[in-house]
């Protein structure tokens, strides 16, 4: 029999006392269920579409079932994908808020990119408005396409490691290691760190820092649960952020944002009047967290947040407090039009 590099690499597998299946020459499969949900969901939250009527976001996927597998025989991908899912929208047209679905029942190996059935509608308790037609128009076209991007991403992520290179060099190859220091975001990848105190007092280096306090007052055009759950929601947090984030809402739960910029922990948490957290910029000295509160106020028709910021490492207020306004408040006003 031929050694690896000399002759026909399919018959390797003949030599081996433990039956290894070597080249995948023999049927072999790959559960990808889970990789693919994690990557719809992220895709899908990134819908956005803005026309003369105004602008609608996806902000929630209440429906995602299915499963994902790719199978390798005799040198031969094949790939067997089945989803049914539904997701939920946010329009917002001249102040005012209308809220939809989207529902995709048939994206499956079987059909096309095109032939995906793509159904948009508002919710029972909404009134008619021009959103709709919007969503049709081009938030159909934008689902569409980010499906399609769904597939191509799946084949060309999972194609490498399925078929090992010939004994030519020809075929795909192994992919690279993932570096040491990349951002993990799900939520069962991020261990929970010693606590240190955010006020003025020795870090586990024993070194004292000197720290500040701000304040900060904000109004939004909605309601406190709204606004509640914008800020303890994965989900929400990946939409306004527009990037990946792990973020686990209940008291314990910790999070992660901004490629790893921002981390903590929620540390008290009342339903639609306050969140408080230990918050640290990864810049930081190592496990030196500031503590936040945000107290959020029903005013009817608007909802006012303050925030109370203590144990900013000296010289960081100026830039914690633009990240703040910038990154949470602002993004989340001109993404939810709150």
């Amino acid at each position: 029999m031929a050694k690896w590099g000399k002759g026909d690499p399919r018959w390797i597998v003949e030599e081996r006392a433990d039956a290894t299946n070597v080249n995948n020459w023999h049927w072999t499969e790959r559960d990808v269920s889970s990789w693919s949900s994690d990557r719809l969901r992220q895709l899908l939250l990134e819908v956005r579409v803005e026309g003369p009527e105004g602008a609608c976001q996806v902000t929630d996927i209440t429906k995602l079932d299915g499963e994902a597998s790719i199978n390798n025989r005799k040198g031969k991908l094949f790939f067997f994908y089945e989803w049914v899912l539904k997701a939920s929208w946010l329009g917002t047209s001249r102040g005012l808020k209308y809220r939809g679905t989207v529902d995709v029942s048939n994206l499956s190996d079987e059909n096309d990119e095109d032939d995906l059935d793509i159904s948009v509608s508002l919710c029972k308790d909404q009134p008619s408005t021009p959103l709709l037609d919007l969503m049709r128009r081009s938030g159909v076209k934008e689902v569409r396409r980010i499906l399609g991007e769904y597939v191509r991403q799946l084949k060309s992520e999972f194609s490498q490691g399925m078929i090992l290179p010939t004994s030519d060099g020809q075929g795909p190859t192994a992919p690279a290691p993932a570096p040491k220091n990349q951002v993990k975001t799900s939520k069962t990848q991020i261990t929970s760190a010693p606590k240190c105190s955010s006020s003025p007092a020795p870090c586990p280096t024993g070194v004292r820092i000197p720290t500040c306090s701000f304040n900060l007052k904000e109004t939004f055009q909605t309601s406190p649960d709204e606004l509640y759950r914008t800020f303890i929601n994965q989900e929400f947090v990946q939409v306004f952020t527009r990037s990946a984030a792990a973020v686990d809402g209940c008291r314990g739960g910790r999070f992660q944002l901004l490629d790893g910029s921002v981390s903590g922990e929620f540390t008290r948490l009342v339903p639609d009047q306050k969140i408080e957290m230990r918050w640290r910029f990864k810049t930081w000295p190592s496990e030196h967290y500031a503590t936040i509160s945000l107290a959020l106020e029903d005013r009817g028709s608007e909802t006012a947040l303050e925030m109370e910021c203590r144990g900013v490492p000296a010289g960081e207020e100026d830039s914690t407090r633009e990240g703040w306004s910038r990154f949470y408040f602002q993004a989340i006003k001109q993404t939810f039009g709150y």
